[in-house]
């Protein structure tokens, strides 16, 4: 019945507007009806029944753990993700999927994450499995199929890592992408789509983008450069050259470089019969131009520099499926941080690249509040560091007063010591205790 309702109600007469606002509407409509939301977490209630934390390095003293909170300054906060807690540690949790694959279709692979913490060295990057994973052992050593988010360390490490496996081997793209290093929440997005072209996105703005033929090692080269090639015979590569109809003036190697200095005279003293004849000293002769050089011009057989030519690579062999991933069934955080404090959340496994961005803009709705509760956090965190520091310093002042007292103390008891002898200094000093 219900059916037949929604059937009625369609075929009801639509006035033009509302049919040409139906018209409008139809192909996101169809864009919708036809996408898939494989994985969606927002870490609502109910999201412990979905993760299970792994064992890994227990045994060791060194299993990280998590928390469910929005952080110290979030930007709603009923939105939560999970944080880790836990310094010098490895934390490891995951969650199993509907196990799909991405041939033929756009794999969309999406999160957010905000550090909190001054994190000085670990990872804040997202692992997807494929194959069974023991979820209570799953860490760093589980095989993945793509591991894909920021990893910084010190100053110098700021790197964003995009790793893809193929044939059981993991290939990081071969570009130096940087991650974002400041403590707000940041949005990160790889696109993937059956041309085996991808697209990474930072907080829903393009980062970078390629393809997997170029931009991983995973399969030879389609073209390489000609070794054997020489450059041909005939080959002319000159841009300019000497304009051959241009004629050396007549008398042009008979200007001398110098000259008398027309200007110069006699000096009054000077003796003949002693100096000899004065002669004017040399100076440049300015119709002198320097040996003669025939004009450059445009060369008309000029074929431009010569470059190796490109052929195909005899060892590249195409994989039409390179793109494809082993079939999807787990999603994993694996991190390392020396300092504890990144909050995971948001996160979304589709192949529509447009609900992606409705997420990210959704979220960023509150990006102003979250910076507003971060700067005001910041005033308190600086307000109590100059605080604990001015107790630093006056106790350090303290200290030294006290200092001070004692050695003028004893300084005075000593001269007495070295005046008297020693049984009157001991007499002395008790006295005055």
């Amino acid at each position: 019945m219900a059916g037949n309702k929604h059937k009625q109600l369609f075929l009801l007469p639509l006035s033009p507007l509302c049919l040409a606002l139906l018209l409008l509407l139809l192909p996101s409509l169809a864009r919708f009806a036809l996408s898939e939301i494989i994985f969606e977490e927002r870490f609502l209630d109910g999201w412990k029944s979905r993760w299970v934390v792994s064992d890994w390095k227990r045994s060791e003293g060194k299993a990280g753990t998590f928390k469910h909170t929005a952080g110290k300054w979030p930007g709603d906060p009923d939105d939560k993700g999970i944080q880790t807690t836990k310094d010098a540690a490895h934390s490891a949790i995951s969650a199993k999927l509907p196990e799909f694959s991405n041939k033929d279709r756009t794999l969309v692979f999406q999160y957010s994450i905000k550090s909190e913490q001054d994190i000085e060295c670990g990872g804040g990057y997202i692992k997807l499995l494929s194959g069974f994973v023991n979820q209570k052992k799953f860490g760093g050593d589980t095989p993945y199929s793509i591991m894909f988010g920021p990893d910084l360390c010190g100053t110098q490490t700021k790197k964003l890592h995009v790793i893809l496996s193929y044939q059981g081997q993991n290939y990081p793209i071969k570009k130096d992408l940087q991650c974002e290093t400041d403590k707000l929440t940041h949005f990160y997005t790889f696109i993937l789509r059956p041309d085996a072209t991808y697209s990474i996105l930072v907080d829903n703005r393009e980062r970078d983008s390629g393809s997997m033929y170029t931009d991983w090692d995973i399969l030879p080269p389609r073209k390489i450069k000609d070794v054997k090639a020489k450059k041909p015979a005939d080959w002319d590569d000159r841009e300019y050259i000497e304009d051959p109809n241009e004629v050396k003036p007549e008398g042009y190697d008979s200007i001398p470089a110098e000259i008398p200095d027309p200007k110069a005279k006699e000096p009054d003293n000077w003796d003949e019969e002693e100096d000899g004849v004065w002669k004017p000293p040399k100076v440049p002769n300015p119709a002198y131009k320097g040996p003669w050089k025939r004009k450059k011009i445009k060369n008309p057989n000029y074929k431009g520099k010569w470059k190796i030519p490109w052929i195909d690579n005899p060892e590249f062999e195409d994989d039409p499926d390179l793109y494809v991933m082993k079939p999807i069934k787990y999603i994993g955080i694996e991190v390392w941080q020396v300092k504890a404090g990144s909050i995971f959340d948001n996160i979304l496994i589709c192949d529509d690249p447009e609900y992606a961005k409705q997420v990210v803009e959704e979220v960023f709705a509150n990006r102003e509040m979250e910076k507003e509760a971060f700067e005001e956090a910041e005033k308190v965190r600086k307000a109590q560091e100059e605080e604990e520091a001015q107790r630093a310093r006056e106790e350090g002042e303290k200290r030294r007063r006290e200092r001070g007292h004692d050695r003028r103390y004893r300084d005075r008891y000593r001269d007495k010591y070295r005046r008297h002898d020693r049984h009157d200094y001991l007499d002395d000093y008790h006295d005055e205790l």
